[in-house]
């Protein structure tokens, strides 16, 4: 059975984009991010340890985006998977499958809309 983890609404400043003034002035991305994983040994050891750090994994994941701008937000979608998919680098077997939606709700669109969201889900490799 997995369990659910989600994390919604990280809001993040970054440079992504494919034009010139996106990489120059920036903006707001915001991360929805929800993990497949079995909460039952944290649940029945009450220890941090055998689960998902989510405070821990929410700065890593802001830091993702703040750093190495890139022009798709699927490219930045799937660095944000991949690190929600290893703990410190190495794989970590605990996390099934991770869904992550970039939001980019300042997107150069000449036309009104509220949002533009693009949502991946990664399979773990353990």
């Amino acid at each position: 059975m997995t369990d659910e983890l989600s994390i919604t609404g990280i809001e993040c400043y970054g440079h992504h984009g494919v034009f010139d003034f996106e990489r120059r002035d920036g903006q707001v991305f915001v991360i929805d991010l929800t993990l497949g994983l079995d909460t039952a040994p944290a649940a029945a050891s009450d220890d941090l340890q055998e689960t998902v750090d989510y405070g821990s994994l929410v700065a890593a994941v802001k830091a993702a985006v703040e750093r190495d701008p890139v022009d798709l937000i699927e490219t930045l979608a799937a660095r944000i998977a991949e690190l929600c998919l290893s703990q410190g680098g190495v794989s970590d077997a605990r996390v099934e499958w991770a869904r992550v939606t970039v939001h980019k709700p300042d997107a150069p669109i000449d036309a009104t809309y509220s949002d533009v969201a693009l949502t991946i889900t990664r399979k773990g490799g353990a």
